[in-house]
């Protein structure tokens, strides 16, 4: 079984109990207490072995077994022992009745060897002895009091505990010994009053013993020391004296006196005695302020360029209770000293100029700033020496720079200037400067006309030139850039249909087939012009195109066929007839020759002339022939034509009449010319 115990305000015990129940086979009986509950009582300071009482179990009747007893439960730390044979409870060890003033025993009985058992409960009441003094927590303190407090006043309680019970542990205060009547103590409650106001002039300090006695026999006593100090009342604040301006320059060194910072408190002692503090502004930790003496320090290098002026609120506090405090609110100004080089709100400034302006022209303006202040920060420009520099000048005051000449952008284009801002804060600062380059672009103007490389060009071509053949490619340039020194190529005069140019390149190009023999010589007028759209400028050259021949035609009789009557008689050597041709190419393509096609014996043909010469007799009167006269070119590749010759005498007509009276034929279509 689990037992739980559970006392009468309802707290269970700390732990439960088990119990084990044997039944046995037969009926035994126990030896039972006489009585069911014991309660004894023992001193705390009984010595070990000191008696306690005796419990006591009867056997049953008739029975000769001998009881024996054992405490089983109550005693976990054996500060008890109880006699087997007789049943008698002693201490074994020292009793505390603070650390426990009651315990509860369960005492067991035992017949001989048998496994009955019965038990009572034994209740020992540890009785208390004064054997502790009372107890203040510290064993000695102070207090402060004011002399405007009025009698009656409580201005301490004193407290201490005693561990005993009853009047062993009731406490009762008193002052063992006095300086003044000035104080009384509640001798229950502890509470010091004043009895009288204290005069300030007077003793300022005094000494109280408290005597803290329990009610014990005999009675045990403890000791307080009370010191108490009289104050005069905080009534009035501090009050600054000092200058709120102070003035420091930027480049002290770490630890300099910036400020000496004084307040006054008229109140006396501490609550007179002022400390000094730094409220905000100081968020850097750029100063230190030394809370006693009021000296505020530099904590750090200062620079003016980053914080010129610091507002420090600083608070005097006095040490009242409680305690007073002003504020102030300090400005410091940092006076600037010649540390900082002036710097070009940009190193490199691009910037364009038109050329052909007068001198005087504003090209760019430069500004560099100096972080310094007054005149540590006053700048003068001025250019350096360098490529160019002395087309130009610069304002040292605006640092705006002019031309002080006209610029030509095809003689310079471009110039790369280096330019000076500097500056001197005072005889005695170093010169600082600093640098930036100018790169300045000359912008055009369209001042220069498309040139060619001569003013009259002169081509030869022959005349057999395909369609679309490219002649001569003119080629012009401009000195000037963009749209300016573009060139653009055209054609002003009557080509007659046969050339063009090509606007980009230059290039001319006939448009069709030429014919020396229709038109020899073509001459005409190219312009070159630039793209400019304001103000386009242009140049015009002429040319010539000489055609040169080609073996390109038939020579041509100017009489096909010929018909000659030739009397009889005709002497030899005589000539008979001329054949004439003519041929329209130049040179020896239009040189005919004569030939005759076939052997002849009579006749004979001049080469040159063309002239039928006889050379033998007529052989009768009625005498007719036909000759086939070729006239042939002297071209490298000879083009030829034949005509026909009929010699006839006087007394023979000829008829002439075709073989037939109708002649078909067919050609196909794109045939080329000339094709037989």
């Amino acid at each position: 079984l689990t037992v739980s115990a559970r006392d009468g305000g309802g707290l269970p015990s700390a732990s439960n109990a088990a119990v084990t129940v044997n039944v046995l086979q037969t009926v035994l009986v126990p030896a039972i207490f006489e009585r069911s509950r014991y309660s004894f009582s023992v001193p705390e300071d009984a010595p070990e072995d000191s008696m306690i009482g005796t419990v006591k179990a009867r056997e049953p009747p008739n029975s000769l077994e001998v009881v024996s007893y054992r405490i089983c439960s109550g005693d976990p730390h054996g500060k008890f022992s109880i006699d087997p044979q007789f049943g008698i409870i002693r201490t074994q060890k020292q009793l505390d009745h603070e650390a426990q003033s009651v315990v509860v025993l369960t005492v067991q009985s035992q017949l001989g060897d048998s496994p009955i058992y019965s038990s009572t409960q034994v209740n020992i009441s540890v009785t208390d002895i004064n054997d502790n003094p009372p107890l203040f927590l510290t064993k000695s303190d102070k207090v402060t009091i004011s002399h405007t407090q009025p009698p009656g006043t409580a201005v301490y309680i004193a407290h201490a505990e005693d561990k005993d019970s009853g009047l062993n542990g009731a406490i009762k205060y008193s002052i063992a010994s006095k300086q003044s009547d000035a104080f009384s103590i509640d001798p229950s409650l502890g509470v010091v009053n004043l009895t009288r106001t204290v005069v300030a002039e007077k003793q300022q300090e005094y000494t109280l013993h408290i005597a803290a006695e329990d009610c014990g026999s005999p009675p045990l006593t403890s000791l307080l020391i009370v010191m108490t100090r009289q104050y005069n009342i905080n009534d009035n604040s501090p009050s600054f004296t000092s200058s709120p301006l102070s003035y420091v320059m930027e480049d002290v060194e770490v630890g300099f006196l910036v400020h000496h910072i004084v307040a006054k408190d008229p109140d006396e002692g501490r609550n007179g005695q002022v400390t000094y503090h730094i409220l905000s502004g100081n968020e850097n930790k750029a100063f230190v302020l030394d809370k006693i003496t009021g000296l505020l320090t530099t904590a750090q290098f200062l620079d003016r360029e980053v914080q010129g002026r610091y507002s420090l609120t600083v608070m005097a506090l006095d040490d009242g209770s409680p305690a007073r405090s002003a504020t102030q609110v300090l400005t410091i100004i940092v006076l600037d000293v010649n540390d900082e080089a002036p710097g070009f709100l940009k190193q490199l400034y691009e910037s364009t100029v038109p050329e052909n302006r007068d001198p005087g022209e504003f090209v760019v303006r430069v500004e560099a700033v100096d972080q310094d202040a007054g005149l540590n920060s006053l700048l003068q420009y001025e250019i350096l020496p360098g490529a160019g520099y002395e087309k130009f000048k610069m304002n040292s005051d605006s640092g705006e720079l002019v031309t002080t000449a006209s610029l030509d952008r095809e003689t310079q284009e471009v110039f790369e200037i280096s330019v000076n801002a500097s500056r001197v804060g005072s005889e005695s600062s170093p010169l600082r400067s600093s640098t930036a380059q100018l790169y300045l672009t000359v912008l055009d103007e369209n001042d220069h006309s498309p040139l060619f490389v001569k003013t009259q060009y002169q081509i030869s071509v022959t005349e057999d030139l395909e369609e679309g053949s490219a002649i001569l490619d003119l080629s012009a340039s401009d000195e000037d850039a963009g749209l300016n020194g573009e060139v653009m190529y055209s054609l002003i005069d009557d080509t007659y249909g046969a050339f063009t140019i090509d606007s980009v390149t230059g290039s001319i190009v006939t448009t069709k087939a030429l014919d020396r023999e229709t038109k020899s010589q073509y001459t005409f007028r190219a312009v070159a012009s630039d793209c400019s759209t304001h103000f386009p400028r242009s140049t015009t050259i002429s040319v010539v195109v000489h055609v040169n021949d080609v073996n390109d035609n038939d020579p041509v009789f100017l009489q096909n066929p010929i018909r000659v009557f030739v009397p009889a008689e005709t002497a030899v050597n005589e000539t008979v007839a001329t054949v004439r041709a003519d041929d329209v190419d130049l040179g020896s393509n239009g040189a005919v020759v004569f030939n005759l096609m076939m052997a002849e014996t009579v006749f004979q043909v001049d080469v040159k002339t063309g002239d039928i010469i006889l050379r033998e007799p007529l052989a009768s009167k009625d005498f007719s022939t036909q000759l086939l006269v070729t006239a042939s070119d002297q071209g490298i590749t000879p083009r030829t034509a034949t005509a026909v010759v009929i010699i006839f005498t006087e007394e023979q007509e000829e008829v002439i009449s075709f073989s037939h009276s109708l002649y078909e034929a067919s050609v196909p279509e794109n045939s080329a010319a000339g094709g037989h």
